[in-house]
């Protein structure tokens, strides 16, 4: 077993007083009778006694039904699991209940606007606005209404109004190039489309006015395209086919914001996976489901107060920007950023953290490794006294990244490392107020999430790693995969390894205290700096190159927080790589898909592995290339060309 290491950080007893986790913990003592005293007798409780836990979420949190539930859960197994059947609800009504005069809404600034609020009266009639203008087109429950947006307000409001009326939400960050969000949208055939002209990253501006026109010409069912001249303020939508501009739209005749009531297994939005097996599965989740767990996280996991100001980095194609809109449900100041994270320099976002008086400051791994390795020192720069928490997600958070934060940022400082997933729009673990911070180590397995590292055989272990898998059901858990008939692919997706029992694709180590390691991905996802890339993404870009017959893409977690994510491709016959091909093809990648589509490296090989059954190797390719012993790595027996493995045996020797 592994010895106890030092913490790096102390909740005081003030900070644990003063947790909303810690008053949920008073509330069961007095309403339920149950005398938990520590984190781990609540977690075995919440995991045990599910419909008791997700029914107490109910109470204490005030849920607003417009109908009474039946009964909490119902018997079936996952992902049939039905939740608070008969009950009526709307997750825009309860955003809405927090309103207050003294704290704003929004606060949002980007490359070419400075920090700004924005209150909630203002939030409240752009909403209605917006609302009464989907209305007018004939938009209601169930419709889709869609975004290309950068992280900014009308994102926002735009999911608001959506959610609002019963209306199902769905957005792509504008650096997604044409195939990438028609392969997402054309799935679920929106009505209405809400899309910029341009935006600026890095300094540079980026036109989007011929993409727009291209996803109005692909998506036949739009009736609309809310047009927000963003980059170019003098833009205008007489260009884009049944284009209006969005400050027209916000001119409808309205009476005040109202919410309609909705199932609480209606839709909220549909969030994408990476595209890693095909076009991307379009992952549909519930209005009461997210309710009931983004409450949860934010209070007890987050710990985030009302006025607090809640930050994290992302872009509206990353289901974090979804996660960012649930601080409004506790009473929190939603914190935006558009542009990059290092223009003009990497301390950009300290200066915002400064300016912006952040108290909970959000962001992926790989940010925090880069700030770590250019040397820099924001807690000595910049005035971080409001800053009470920094959340890293995306990728896991190496130790040296630890010693870092606390060294360089802020000694008293907590540290919330997370992980979860667009499959739930949450962290399956992630922070405790209540419980001491380790190095390289998650804190705890969040509330009602019943997660254990299971070794090949479907058992449970401690302190060996194994892979994650979530024994109970979640009301976050996708209702289902849209046009999946059967929940099929829903099924293979997590349920085939281990029947009944959802398989993440996370190798995980749970510590005997409780705590957790993530060691990165199970499957071939290419995790790319902390944003999820389907392998298939790549292969249909590399397809337009008439020269290449074939490809095959990992990406490697190296030690201290590094990637590598090289490109093997296999020319026809008589052709060479050259540096021509090269340069189209990152050309073709960065266009049609994003600048994290481009890999590290393009190499030249002999054959791409397959099975017998048709399937390339990715998976037992990266373990090779990462050390694994190939006997392990691959069966060779398995294979349609076992002799293909010899080159990445060599190239391995190669990687450090």
């Amino acid at each position: 077993m592994s010895e106890q290491p030092t913490p790096l950080w102390q909740p005081s007893e003030s900070f644990k007083n003063q947790s909303r986790l810690r008053h949920y913990m008073g509330w069961l003592a007095e309403k339920r009778g149950l005398s938990l005293e520590s984190y781990a007798s609540l977690w075995a409780w919440s995991v045990d006694q599910p419909a008791a836990f997700w029914g107490s979420l109910w109470e204490y949190f005030d849920i607003i039904s417009h109908s009474p539930y039946g009964q909490v859960m119902s018997d079936e197994p996952m992902p049939d699991t039905q939740w608070f059947e008969g009950s009526t609800l709307n997750y825009a009504e309860h955003i809405f209940r927090q309103s207050n005069p003294e704290h704003p809404a929004l606060l949002f600034q980007s490359e070419q606007q400075p920090l700004q609020e924005i209150s909630w009266a203002e939030l409240e009639a752009k909403t209605a606005a917006l609302a009464a203008h989907l209305k007018q087109l004939g938009v209601g429950k169930g419709d889709r209404v869609v975004a290309f947006l950068p992280n900014i307000p009308e994102a926002t409001i735009g999911f608001l109004a959506a959610c609002s009326i019963g209306a199902i939400w769905s957005s792509c960050s504008p650096d997604f190039g044409v195939s990438s969000v028609v392969d997402r949208f054309q799935q679920i055939e929106p009505k209405v489309l809400i899309a910029v002209d341009g935006y600026q990253y890095n300094g540079k501006p980026y036109d989007k006015q011929e993409v727009v026109r291209e996803l109005t010409e692909q998506l036949p069912t739009l009736q609309q395209v809310l047009f927000v001249p963003y980059l170019d303020e003098s833009a205008s939508a007489g260009a884009i086919p049944k284009g209006k501009l969005w400050a027209e739209a916000l001119q409808a005749e309205r009476q005040g914001l109202e919410f309609e009531p909705v199932p609480f297994s209606h839709p909220i939005w549909v969030l994408y996976s990476s595209g890693t097996t095909g076009i991307p599965k379009a992952i549909t989740h519930s209005q009461g489901g997210v309710l009931l767990e983004h409450l949860k996280y934010m209070a007890f996991h987050n710990d985030v107060h009302p006025g607090e100001r809640f930050f994290w980095y992302s872009t509206t194609g990353w289901m974090m920007w979804n996660f960012v809109q649930a601080s409004l449900l506790v009473g929190g100041t939603a914190v935006l950023f558009d542009g990059s994270p290092s223009a003009p320099d990497m301390n950009v976002l300290w200066k915002f953290t400064e300016e912006a008086k952040i108290h909970h400051f959000g962001t992926s791994a790989p940010y925090i490794v880069a700030c770590m390795k250019r040397n820099l020192q924001p807690g000595k720069d910049f005035d971080l006294s409001h800053l009470r928490s920094i959340g890293s997600t995306g990728a896991p958070l190496p130790p040296e990244a630890f010693d870092y934060v606390y060294q360089n940022i802020k000694e008293d400082l907590w540290l919330c490392s997370m992980s979860g997933g667009t499959d739930v729009c949450t962290a399956f673990v992630g922070g405790c107020p209540l419980e001491p911070v380790y190095l390289g180590e998650i804190q705890c397995r969040a509330l009602g999430c019943a997660l254990y590292a299971f070794n090949d055989e479907g058992q449970p272990m401690v302190d060996e790693v194994g892979e994650m898998a979530i024994t109970k059901p979640m009301p976050s858990m996708p209702i289902y995969f849209w046009n999946d008939e059967g929940k099929k692919r829903y099924r293979s997706s997590y349920f085939e390894m281990f029947p009944g029992i959802w398989r993440h694709g996370d190798w995980v180590k749970v510590t005997p205290r409780g705590s957790l390691i993530i060691l990165g991905r199970s499957d071939a996802t290419l995790n790319r700096h902390g944003i999820r890339i389907g392998t298939a993404e790549i292969y249909r870009a590399v397809n337009k190159v008439s020269s290449i017959k074939d490809s095959l893409i990992v990406n490697l977690e190296l030690s201290g927080g590094r990637h590598y994510m090289p490109l093997f491709v296999l020319m026809n016959e008589g052709e060479s790589l050259t540096e021509d091909i090269r340069k189209e093809l990152r050309s073709t990648l960065r266009s049609d898909y994003t600048p994290r589509h481009v890999p590290d490296d393009i190499i030249e090989v002999a054959d791409i592995p397959y099975t017998i059954s048709g399937k390339k190797l990715e998976a037992p390719v990266k373990k090779i290339l990462l050390g694994h012993p190939v006997d392990k790595a691959a069966n060779p027996d398995s294979m349609r060309n076992p002799d293909s493995l010899r080159f990445f045996i060599e190239f391995a020797k190669s990687v450090k």
